[in-house]
Protein backbone atom coordinates (compact mmCIF):
# COMPACT_ATOMS: atom_id res chain seq x y z
CA UNK A 1 0.00 0.00 0.00
CA UNK A 2 1.36 3.41 -0.96
CA UNK A 3 1.20 6.19 1.59
CA UNK A 4 -0.24 9.52 0.49
CA UNK A 5 1.64 12.55 1.84
CA UNK A 6 -1.29 14.90 1.25
CA UNK A 7 -2.24 16.96 4.29
CA UNK A 8 0.54 15.61 6.49
CA UNK A 9 3.38 17.61 8.02
CA UNK A 10 6.78 16.97 6.49
CA UNK A 11 10.04 16.66 8.36
CA UNK A 12 12.78 18.71 6.73
CA UNK A 13 16.53 19.21 7.06
CA UNK A 14 17.21 22.92 6.52
CA UNK A 15 20.43 23.92 4.75
CA UNK A 16 21.78 27.29 3.64
CA UNK A 17 20.69 26.88 0.01
CA UNK A 18 17.49 24.92 0.49
CA UNK A 19 15.99 22.07 2.40
CA UNK A 20 15.81 18.28 2.13
CA UNK A 21 12.68 16.26 2.84
CA UNK A 22 13.40 13.68 5.53
CA UNK A 23 9.81 12.53 6.00
CA UNK A 24 7.19 13.10 3.28
CA UNK A 25 4.39 15.58 3.76
CA UNK A 26 2.95 18.67 2.11
CA UNK A 27 3.56 21.33 4.79
CA UNK A 28 5.50 22.38 7.88
CA UNK A 29 4.42 24.47 10.85
CA UNK A 30 5.79 27.94 11.53
CA UNK A 31 7.90 27.88 14.71
CA UNK A 32 6.53 31.30 15.74
CA UNK A 33 2.88 31.38 14.69
CA UNK A 34 2.03 27.71 14.29
CA UNK A 35 0.64 28.46 10.82
CA UNK A 36 0.78 25.77 8.15
CA UNK A 37 3.26 26.55 5.37
CA UNK A 38 3.01 24.50 2.18
CA UNK A 39 6.42 23.24 1.06
CA UNK A 40 6.11 24.98 -2.30
CA UNK A 41 5.55 28.28 -0.45
CA UNK A 42 8.30 27.86 2.19
CA UNK A 43 10.83 30.69 1.87
CA UNK A 44 12.06 31.36 5.42
CA UNK A 45 13.90 29.04 7.82
CA UNK A 46 16.80 28.90 10.23
CA UNK A 47 19.64 26.50 9.57
CA UNK A 48 20.97 26.88 13.12
CA UNK A 49 17.60 26.32 14.82
CA UNK A 50 16.29 23.88 12.17
CA UNK A 51 12.86 25.51 12.10
CA UNK A 52 10.56 27.08 9.52
CA UNK A 53 8.79 30.44 9.48
CA UNK A 54 5.60 31.50 7.71
CA UNK A 55 6.89 34.98 6.81
CA UNK A 56 9.88 37.28 7.02
CA UNK A 57 8.14 39.04 9.92
CA UNK A 58 7.88 35.77 11.87
CA UNK A 59 11.53 34.96 11.15
CA UNK A 60 12.60 38.42 12.31
CA UNK A 61 10.56 38.13 15.52
CA UNK A 62 12.17 34.77 16.30
CA UNK A 63 15.70 35.84 15.48
CA UNK A 64 15.44 39.06 17.51
CA UNK A 65 14.00 37.26 20.53
CA UNK A 66 10.53 38.79 20.28
CA UNK A 67 8.80 35.43 19.82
Amino acid sequence: MLMNSADRPATLRYDHNGFRVVSAGNHVLCAVTGARVLLEELRYWSVDRQEAYASCEAATRRLTGQA
